[in-house]
């Protein structure tokens, strides 16, 4: 199978989807390896490098669209990358369709076949995919947060976790996942006082076996949000329901009774977002203000750390890869039902039935 490589072009975007190990396992299985030049150096791996490992370079995004059956990127597809896009090329990257009608539709337009980095689910429920990026994005909206309560960046002016005789700031985590248990550890190191909510009671009781009396957590309504977010310094949301657009738990008037120079830090934002008043943002423009709370929505946060985030990724998407331009993708997702469920577009035919119901658009099961 010819794969291909193109360079990212979402705003800072530096993460690069496949590393020279991935291109020497493709082509020692037989595969070609096209690499778009420049992709690879914003996670520090030079053209030379891939060359050496095997790969074509090759200038433009339309020369590796044009040649490649399967195309591996790190984020969505662009409007101006749509019309690269063939019939019956594969896709494989994230997609986040449910919070983006447009890309779904372009998709579906183009009958592309899109395995979606984030629906990859094994029978344990796990996301894999998905898990490291969370890792990173939990680990910085806590880093971030604490940078933008500095008065420098227009916040309250506090250190998150205080000094001896002043109060430390309040954190609160709305989601005890890999988002929310990342972002968590981060804030107790820097010493802040930690609020987590969530669903799931066995969730819960499994953050209190491992962070202790450090975190308080709270069985997730809408009084003890309004509670916890009105009086918190920071507030992370951390929520996520695979595929599917994020629940909008945090309402305006939550936010307008926040102190004024708090910060909220959205990381479900490439699901639609937690807080209703958040919209996505970017790296070159990461915040804004909404009655006086500094709001930060990047949708591609692990982009501002490349190097980690490239090498995180590209740990677990090589696998599956693999598995796809080995066998096939009819072959690979009837070998494996967690690869069928990465399946959201086929053909014309929207294959994932949250995102299908998120958007009132036909579903049809995937047909290999």
């Amino acid at each position: 199978m010819i794969v291909g490589v193109p360079k990212e072009i979402k705003n800072k975007e530096n993460r690069v989807a496949m590393v020279v190990g991935g291109v020497k396992a493709f082509v020692h299985a037989g595969h070609e390896v096209l690499i778009q030049s420049g992709a690879g150096l914003g996670a520090g791996i030079s053209d030379q490098e891939y060359s050496a490992a095997g790969a074509k370079i090759v200038d433009q995004a339309r020369d590796v669209y044009q040649k490649a059956e399967m195309i591996v990127k790190v984020k969505e597809p662009l409007p101006e990358e749509y019309e690269l896009l063939r019939e019956g090329q594969i896709l494989y990257t994230y997609l986040h369709l449910a919070a983006d009608e447009r890309l779904t539709k372009a998709l579906l337009e183009r009958k592309i076949v899109g395995i979606a980095y984030e629906t990859i689910q094994p029978l344990d429920g796990s996301l894999p995919l998905l898990a490291p990026m969370s890792a990173v994005a939990g680990r910085m909206a806590t880093q971030i947060g604490a940078t933008y309560l500095q008065k420098d960046h227009g916040g309250k002016g506090m250190l998150l976790g205080g000094v001896t005789g002043v109060q430390r700031a309040n954190v609160t985590i709305l989601g005890g996942g890999v988002v929310g248990v990342n972002a968590a550890k981060m804030a107790i190191g820097l010493g802040a006082k930690v609020t987590v909510l969530d669903v799931n009671v066995d969730r819960l009781d499994y953050l209190n076996d491992i962070f202790g009396n450090a975190i308080h957590t709270l069985y997730s309504n809408n009084e003890q949000i309004e509670r916890s977010v009105v009086e918190s310094d920071l507030v992370i949301g951390a929520i996520l329901v695979p595929g599917a657009k994020a629940p909008k738990l945090v309402t305006r008037e939550m936010v307008s009774k926040m102190q004024p120079g708090g910060v909220i830090v959205d990381v479900a934002v490439d699901q639609g977002g937690a807080v209703e008043t958040c919209r996505p943002t970017s790296h070159e423009h990461p915040t804004y203000l909404v009655d006086q709370i500094i709001h930060y929505a990047v949708p591609n946060m692990p982009g501002a750390v490349p190097r980690t985030s490239t090498y995180a990724l590209t740990n677990v998407t090589l696998k599956y890869g693999l598995m796809i331009a080995n066998l096939g993708w009819k072959a690979a997702v009837t070998k494996d039902p967690a690869l069928l469920k990465g399946v959201n577009i086929a053909h014309g035919k929207l294959t994932y039935k949250q995102v299908a119901d998120d958007l009132g658009l036909p579903y049809q099961p995937v047909q290999v």
